[in-house]
């Protein structure tokens, strides 16, 4: 199965970052792919990548048609004021629905979750989805071009893993601006690098269109890591994260 199969179908499986309640998604609903994908000619960055796919679910499913995609707004000054996912028609319900859609891996320190790169945090990415992001359908610039769309419901598709630190005695949050996380999701494991020979398997490094759904274990075994940070998988399946040891200071 190549890798953009298996990152389609984790896609397709996989839960929200947190509990189902609106407007948080996922993609239950939505009738299960059957075909392979092996070409990807876009953007390589992982969003990107994960996007595609989406839009690839969707645009197979019997339930959603495509109305928008990719939808900057402006102003009245040609300033940009944000931009819209997807504008989809629901076939069954016969309504109009906004997503918004992002991967996300985040890492527990001090009660905050942040990214690899720790100038992104949980709570100020999805304050901005909730309250920016999906409020662009409501803009007038928005409505005024797209008069013939019925009410809009706002949708979030938010995946991803949460990582906690098994070698550091921090309490895990349940819940993230009100909203209960999904405790399944919080499953992935992070340690400094000083940790590293703390962890009592062998990993392997896996590349960015797999983290989500995870590799094939084919490359050699991960040595002491030196890079900024590391994603890992060991053969059992756990994924790590291994950061330098002043994260998330140095960002």
């Amino acid at each position: 199965m190549s890798q953009l199969t298996r990152f389609r179908d984790w896609i397709y499986h996989a839960p929200s970052l947190f509990e189902e309640r609106e407007p948080f998604i996922c993609f239950k609903d939505v009738d299960k792919p059957s075909y392979p994908i092996d070409d990807y000619q876009g953007n390589p960055r992982l969003g990107f990548i994960y996007q595609h796919l989406c839009t690839e679910l969707i645009t197979q499913s019997r339930q959603y048609d495509v109305v928008l995609e990719e939808v900057q707004i402006n102003d009245q000054h040609g300033k940009t004021l944000g931009a819209i996912d997807l504008i989809l028609h629901n076939k069954m319900t016969g309504l109009d629905e906004h997503w918004e859609v992002a991967i996300k891996f985040y890492l527990l320190h001090g009660g905050t979750w942040f990214g690899p790169n720790a100038h992104d945090q949980l709570d100020k990415k999805l304050e901005r989805m909730l309250n920016h992001q999906l409020k662009m359908s409501q803009t007038p610039q928005f409505r005024h071009l797209h008069s013939a769309l019925s009410p809009i419901t706002e949708r979030l598709l938010l995946q991803g893993r949460l990582y906690t630190n098994p070698f550091n005695n921090e309490l895990t949050p349940t819940t993230c601006l009100g909203f209960n996380l999904n405790q399944s999701q919080i499953c992935g494991h992070w340690c400094y690098q000083h940790q590293f020979d703390l962890i009592k398997e062998t990993l392997f490094e896996i590349e960015k269109v797999d983290w989500a759904a995870g590799g094939t274990l084919v490359k050699r075994p991960l040595t002491q890591p030196t890079a900024r940070f590391t994603h890992a998988q060991s053969q059992s399946g756990q994924f790590w994260f291994i950061v330098e040891n002043d994260w998330p200071n140095n960002q």
